[in-house]
């Protein structure tokens, strides 16, 4: 008998995830059945387990789908050469965001997700090690421009890679519920608060002068 091919399997997983993330966005995470995802997926139960054992897999699956490609580009911006300005890496990894979370778009289900961390362990862990390696990314981040002088030496790097993450889920939240921002007006905000935070040196030595 032949064996199935690689290619195949891929293409049935495909086919699976796509199914569900279909169901994820039309009725949510938590209404959503595994018999839903086979009806959607137009495939047995024992078809879909044989790939995934339980909804947490699947929607571990596609969590990792999001996270894997936001961190790709989030790791080429913070990393590359030369060295990107704050406001600048806001607005490219905003824009990556809205594409994907545009009408059916993965990142839909990133809220969903964070929800169900809060009281699902098995999510939970997943998610929290997402978070973290994506916060440890924007931390480095904020040690690049330290050492570039972009930031004074003694900025806690720590302290302000945390805050530099949280900035994008609350983008994404407004995207989604109030639908009132881009990532242009993300990039205009963050040099409004940077300007106030890390004042020009000669204008500060002016107004001291005064």
């Amino acid at each position: 008998m032949p064996r199935v091919s690689e290619e195949h399997l891929e293409r049935r997983r495909r086919q699976i995830l796509d199914a569900a993330r279909a169901c994820f966005i039309r009725q949510g995470v938590h209404a959503t059945s595994m018999q839903d995802i086979f009806a959607e997926a137009g495939l047995s139960a024992g078809a879909v387990y044989r790939y995934f054992k339980s909804k947490n897999e699947i929607i571990e699956a596609i969590l990792s789908t999001v996270v894997g490609d936001l961190h790709a580009y989030l790791d080429e911006l913070v990393d590359g050469d030369p060295l990107l300005p704050v406001d600048e890496v806001f607005e490219l990894i905003a824009t990556r965001m809205t594409h994907l979370s545009g009408e059916n778009g993965i990142l839909r289900l990133a809220p969903q997700g964070w929800a169900l961390a809060t009281y699902d362990p098995d999510i939970g862990g997943y998610v929290t090690a997402t978070i973290t390696a994506l916060r440890d990314t924007w931390i480095r981040y904020v040690r690049r421009l330290v050492d570039a002088g972009r930031l004074p030496a003694g900025t806690d790097t720590e302290a302000a890679g945390k805050v530099m993450f949280g900035v994008l889920p609350g983008f994404l939240l407004q995207r989604l519920v109030l639908d009132d921002i881009d990532p242009a007006e993300l990039r205009r905000g963050a040099r409004v608060l940077l300007a106030a935070l890390i004042p020009d040196p000669a204008t500060a030595q002016g107004q001291t002068g005064d």
